[in-house]
This record gives C-alpha cells, sequence and structure tokens, in this order.
C-alpha cells in the first residue's frame, strides 16, 4: 500500500510539474535556472523517475510560483 502511495504521488509530481511548467511558458532549461537546479533533475521529476528533498521542491514551487500542494495535487476523476 505504502509502495502504491508514493507511486500515485510521484506521479501526481510528474503530471502536475510538467503542467505549471507548461502553463507558465517555461522550458525544462528556464525553470531548472529560475530553481537554480539542473535540467536534467527538472526532467526527472517530469518522468517520475526521482525522489526529491523537501528544499528542491520549494525551490521549483517559488520558480513556478505555485505551493507545494499544487505540486502534489491530484485531481478529481471521472
Amino acid at each position: 500500500m505504502v509502495r502504491r502511495d508514493i507511486h500515485a504521488a510521484r506521479q501526481a509530481l510528474a503530471r502536475n510539474l510538467r503542467r505549471l511548467r507548461l502553463d507558465k511558458g517555461l522550458t525544462q532549461e528556464e525553470l531548472a535556472n529560475a530553481a537554480g537546479l539542473r535540467q536534467a533533475l527538472i526532467s526527472e521529476l517530469e518522468a517520475g523517475k526521482l525522489d526529491v528533498r523537501i528544499d528542491t521542491l520549494s525551490r521549483v514551487a517559488i520558480a513556478l510560483d505555485a505551493t507545494l500542494a499544487e505540486l502534489f495535487h491530484e485531481s478529481q476523476r471521472r
């Protein structure tokens, strides 16, 4: 159960990060620069392949003018 929850959170983060980045009209490189991170890290996050520290997520959220909650929000599917 925990493993499934972690996977679901990672996938929600990946989807939301990509959506928020594209909504802002940013490339992965531009977001990485704004957050002080490497583009490869943004790519891995958007692919759902990376465990990440909270301080790194905070930097990404700030660069996107978003909250941590917005990064993990799971939309209701119908």
